[in-house]
């Protein structure tokens, strides 16, 4: 029997993923062939897509961009056996786009059926929740605290510091929330783990319910990610039918139970006190803090939470231990993170490498250069409210502490690249009209500030470039930097202030004004 893979995750299916697996075995059953179709997830080399995978001796061989008229040719051409086509892209594996990453939280998927529970333990799954079965709470925090696991949300905040400070609350109930309310620009990294690999979700949810006392928890998915929520269910169900949720996890004494919560589609809602506050049925708002939600969170019980690669990179530092995890990475950035390629790039995909890569490595040797053959200009790093970095910081590394430094942010890993015909002005004008549209409304720097900014800019481009108005719009930017109740107000003038300082010809001023962007 010959096994054939196609993949099952939303941009394959875009793109015909679900002909092209019916025309396989369409195709095989007219000729008698001993197939098996598996519906494994995306391999995150997203250019390729849908990408055909062959079993063979040599190892899994690959067609890119199949469409389903073409499947008669490849069984013509020996697909079966991996034979020579101009689709047929050799050894997956070998790929230069893949052999050189490091999956450490993306090792399983593209290789196995999302939804089989078998398939999961055959290649590593539940190791890490059964070490923390045997393991402590409290030095399964301080492990966690060791391996310098930080918030991959964008927060960058210690898990292992909030997962101790939930385990010390006393309380009769406690939750483990996952934000998967992934709203960025560029971003697709929580998506691709959802459908492609949803059981490494659960287990470190569960592995966190067990370390801090938790026994129920939610994973918020944002309402555009249909296929994402049902993957989820489905997979909560089979988990459940195994034993790892319930009132037995694993035969232990600990209990613990999961459901998915869809979201309306609100990019506030990324903010955690706003997701917790659409959780309880509530308009999605900001929640002054302190009390922070590791102390009064959902219904104002303790509650952790993290985002979706923050979760689901826990079950490896559980099995492999929080050195292995902290042996990559530089500084105070440990381990590893993944790095979504989107834009005007040639090569778009997942690429999970450890901290301390730079812009010019991802954009060129992983990227390809821009899809559209011209030079790039500008590279926004960390979503709608990331700054446009200029080719003269590209060679930065990758690393929360040296962005900081140069007033950028890493984020979620979401880089959107620019090539020479952006106009970063019409750029920065977008970022503060989104956030006029996206503010929740309930703090006057993110409600007012964003509406007066985008007035402003559009003075500016208009050929008011005197220094009054680029003094207001400063001023009205750190007003929102500084003032704002939360990171929506608070970086939206990340890109305008950027692209003032580094592409003031955009703006109609023949240099950057002498203030420097904050």
């Amino acid at each position: 029997m010959t096994r054939i893979y196609v993949p099952c995750d939303s941009a394959a299916l875009a793109l015909g993923a679900d002909e092209v697996a019916s025309a396989i075995a369409a195709e095989a059953a007219k000729r008698g062939a001993d197939v098996q179709l598996v519906r494994n997830g995306s391999r995150g080399l997203l250019w390729l897509e849908p990408l055909v995978e062959v079993e063979t001796a040599e190892g899994r061989i690959g067609y890119s961009n199949v469409d389903a008229d073409e499947i008669g040719a490849l069984f013509d051409a020996g697909l079966l056996s991996g034979g020579a086509h101009e689709k047929n892209v050799g050894v997956v594996d070998e790929l230069p786009y893949l052999k050189k990453q490091q999956r450490l939280t993306f090792a399983r998927i593209g290789i196995t059926d999302p939804l089989s529970t078998d398939d999961y333990v055959a290649n590593g799954g539940i190791e890490g929740l059964r070490r923390a079965l045997e393991t402590n709470g409290d030095a399964a925090c301080e492990a966690l605290i060791e391996s310098g696991l930080r918030g991959r949300g964008g927060a960058a905040f210690p898990a292992g510091i909030k997962w101790r400070t939930v385990r010390g609350a006393l309380a009769d109930q406690k939750y483990i929330v996952c934000n998967a309310d992934e709203g960025d620009s560029g971003t697709f990294s929580d998506r691709l783990v959802m459908e492609s690999d949803p059981y490494v979700l659960i287990e470190g949810m569960i592995i966190a319910g067990i370390v801090t006392g938790a026994t129920k928890g939610y994973i918020y998915v944002r309402s555009e990610y249909p296929h994402s929520i049902t993957t989820l269910n489905r997979a909560i169900d089979r988990a459940r039918e195994a034993g790892w949720l319930g009132a037995s996890v694993l035969g232990s004494a600990h209990a613990f139970e999961l459901e998915v919560a869809k979201g309306a589609g609100a990019y506030v809602c990324g903010e955690e006190t706003a997701l917790l506050e659409s959780l309880e049925g509530k308009r999605g708002i900001v929640r002054a803090k302190p009390p922070v939600p590791a102390l009064v969170g959902l219904f104002g019980k303790p509650t952790v939470i993290n985002n979706v690669i923050t979760l689901a990179t826990v079950p490896i530092i559980f099995a492999k231990g929080a050195a292995f995890y902290r042996d990559f990475g530089m500084g105070r950035s440990r381990g590893t993170l993944p790095f979504q390629l989107a834009g005007n790039v040639k090569h778009g995909g997942l690429v999970e490498l450890a901290f301390g890569v730079t812009l010019r490595e991802l954009i060129y040797e992983y990227g390809g250069g821009t899809a559209s053959g011209r030079p790039a200009r500008a590279v926004q790093v960390g979503g709608p409210l990331g700054t446009y970095l200029p080719e003269s910081q590209w060679d930065i590394p990758l690393d929360y502490e040296a962005y900081a430094a140069v007033g950028a942010v890493v984020g979620h890993g979401g880089l959107v690249i620019h090539d020479d015909t952006s106009n970063l002005a019409d750029l920065a004008q977008y970022a503060m009209h989104f956030c006029a549209l996206e503010s929740c409304g309930k703090c006057t720097p993110c409600r007012i500030g964003s509406t007066r900014g985008v007035e402003v800019i559009e003075k500016i481009r208009a050929g008011d470039t005197s220094p009054k108005q680029i003094t207001l719009l400063r001023d009205l930017c750190d007003t929102m930097v500084s003032g704002s109740l939360c990171a929506m107000g608070g970086m939206t003038p990340y890109p305008v202030l950027s692209a003032l300082e580094h592409f003031p010809e955009d703006f109609g001023l023949s240099k950057a004004p002498s203030q420097k962007a904050a």
